[in-house]
């Protein structure tokens, strides 16, 4: 077992029953000139945490761990986008809509991919969700049960939004899950602060929160001692 120091206590993690899911860090929600910035939101804020991340990813892979990454995606004929989401509030551009990079949260359009320093490599799994959680309507449930995986580390975008459904229905499904706070950002600062609080709440109602830094010192321990760069 690897016990990471994190909040509201120690966090411990088999290695070989652990993945690692970073959760829509795509093109439209992180680069300027995307989705993201045309409602209005500073994306600087989620394209700074790009280098943690893939220091991140970069340990994940060095340790022989399960990476999963997603993206927040509908399919080209809209099928699996329900009206509800689709008509929510009074945005300028709406899912499906031609954007500055494709059309908006549609596969295999430009936007919707997972920007390039975070490019996911042969044998990583990549999972389409048509919602905010990982597990809905997708076959991520029985991709980590086949793997055997019952810990699972988070990162990405957004903290308040679909991190946070993830690991909750994560959460309900009974695995263990640490989120790493300098790997996953909000657009509003306040929604990312008060997010870890609820995930950490009540003795880690929904999970644990800990720094990559805290992740990397206990992966050097097991190591022996040698620091992972």
């Amino acid at each position: 077992m690897i016990t990471v120091d994190a909040r509201p206590f120690a966090y411990a993690f088999p290695p070989e029953k652990t993945a690692l899911v970073v959760i829509d860090m795509q093109r439209d929600f992180v680069e300027p000139g995307g989705f993201g910035e045309t409602l209005g939101n500073d994306v600087s804020r989620l394209t700074a945490i790009v280098p943690t991340v893939a220091r991140l990813i970069g340990l994940a892979r060095a340790e022989g761990w399960t990476v999963v990454h997603t993206r927040e995606s509908h399919d080209a004929t809209l099928c699996d986008c329900p009206p509800a989401k689709r008509e929510r509030g009074a945005p300028t551009l709406r899912i499906g809509d031609a954007g500055p990079m494709g059309r908006i949260l549609v596969r295999g359009e430009p936007g919707n991919a997972i920007v390039d320093a975070l490019a996911p490599i042969d044998g990583e799994i990549v999972i389409d969700k048509p919602g905010k959680g990982a597990f809905y309507a997708t076959a991520l449930g029985d991709v980590l049960r086949l793997k055997g995986i019952t810990h699972l580390i988070f990162a990405g975008v957004t903290t308040e939004v679909c991190v946070q459904t993830t690991m909750r229905e994560a959460n309900d499904r009974g695995y263990d899950c640490l989120l790493i706070e300098d790997a996953t950002e909000s657009y509003f600062p306040a929604f990312k602060a008060a997010t870890l609080d609820m995930i950490t709440a009540q003795g880690g109602i929904v999970g644990w929160a800990a720094p990559l830094a805290a992740l990397e010192a206990a992966v050097a321990r097991e190591d022996g001692g040698v620091t992972w760069k």
